[in-house]
């Protein structure tokens, strides 16, 4: 028998594709991003290097050779004998959890393993929302990350919550928020200004810092936003698919709830609508918005956040 892993696809298709034990499975993986690709002709080619006819995970190292250990270094694979001394690890078990579509997407630094969970190898220590991690590998030290003094006021007084730990060791550490959708931002000299509900993690190499937002006044409560600036990456979660909105093209308008944040390179400022206060957003009779000029983006999702019933009068 030969081990369920991960192979170079012999089809030609794609780096590596997933045997299960007993068959090739259709599950794929190049430059470490996972897909599907079905096995395509020639069939014989297919059949004749399938581990099941070498018969042996030591044969289908010989069959393969040093390419298949190429391979398997480049994603951080032992050969099958190194990786399972005790045997495999899913023998007598089957099944869509196990035949490879949810195995672990293998990359250096912030990598997406689905559209809801992030997967940072540890480097570099990195900043988390504390209480997003949902699992972890390895030697990992986890520290609760005050700001200073400095930002624990701001935090007090705006109501911008961005509660961090620090993350440093050796492993793979991997993160969630409510099952919201994540997505990786890449910052090169430049900055961001995001909702700190909507902020995951972000690379130590980023300074951050709470922000008023430009043109809010004090009492139109909660438009304090969390500035990333520098060379980095930071994680940031959506309630569903986004928009992103080119500023530059028309004078743009956002709901205070719906927004996520904006590249710092907008001036903004804030619209009250009196006469559509009971039409437009979900306040009690006054309506904001938050005005966006300039070059630059608005990341926009599509949820205005939880709904608050309204007060009873009985």
């Amino acid at each position: 028998m030969t081990d369920a892993a991960w192979y170079p696809d012999p089809t030609g298709q794609a780096e590596l594709r997933y045997y299960d034990g007993s068959q090739w499975t259709e599950h794929v993986s190049t430059g470490g991003q996972q897909s599907t690709a079905p096995l395509a002709p020639p069939q014989a080619t297919v059949e004749q290097e399938a581990p099941t006819q070498v018969g042996s995970a030591q044969a289908v190292q010989a069959a393969y050779g040093d390419h298949a250990q190429a391979q398997q270094a480049q994603y951080g694979q032992q050969p099958a004998q190194a990786q399972q001394p005790a045997g495999d690890a899913f023998a007598g078990i089957s099944g869509d959890l196990i035949d490879g579509r949810f195995s672990e997407i293998e990359g250096n630094g912030a990598v997406l393993q689905n559209k809801k969970l992030l997967r940072v190898r540890v480097g570099e220590p990195f900043q988390a929302r504390q209480g997003s991690m949902v699992a972890y590998q390895g030697n990992v030290q986890f520290k609760y990350q005050g700001g200073g003094v400095g930002k624990f006021l701001k935090k007090a007084v705006t109501g911008e919550g961005l509660s961090l730990m620090g993350v440093e060791g050796q492993g793979d550490v991997f993160l969630a928020d409510a099952a919201k959708e994540v997505h990786i931002l890449q910052l090169n000299n430049s900055g961001i200004s995001i909702n700190g509900d909507h902020v995951l993690a972000f690379s130590n190499s980023l300074q951050w810092n709470i922000e008023r937002v430009q043109g809010a006044g004090m009492l139109t409560g909660g438009l304090f936003n969390t500035t990333l600036r520098g060379t980095g990456w930071v994680a940031v979660t959506t309630e569903g698919d986004p928009v992103v909105l080119n500023a530059g093209e028309a004078p743009t308008f956002t709901d205070t709830n719906a927004v996520v944040g904006w590249s710092l390179g907008l001036q903004t400022s804030l619209q009250k609508s009196f006469t559509a206060g009971a039409l437009i957003g979900r306040g009690s009779g006054e309506a904001f918005q938050v005005a966006f000029h300039g070059a630059g983006f608005v990341i926009v999702q599509p949820s205005e956040g939880a709904v608050v019933p309204p007060h009873s009068h009985s």
